[in-house]
């Protein structure tokens, strides 16, 4: 998938991702959270800014429940 470092990544981006990683990986939301936050955030949250982060836990935690 393609980033845009110009705007804020979307929850439904975040979701498609974790799907993406969760259906190519066979592994577990809670595995492609953090496959996300390593690959993405690079273990920083403040990388893509305080929105994408606040839409990453946003589709973390819609797909968890």
């Amino acid at each position: 998938m393609i980033i845009n470092k110009g705007g804020d990544l979307s929850k439904e981006y975040f979701m498609a991702y974790f799907s993406l990683l969760m259906n190519s990986r066979q592994c577990t939301l809670e595995k492609a959270k953090e496959i996300t936050f390593d690959r993405l955030f690079r273990n920083d949250e403040n990388t893509f800014g305080n929105i994408s982060f606040q839409h990453f836990m946003e589709a973390y935690e819609e797909l968890k429940e």
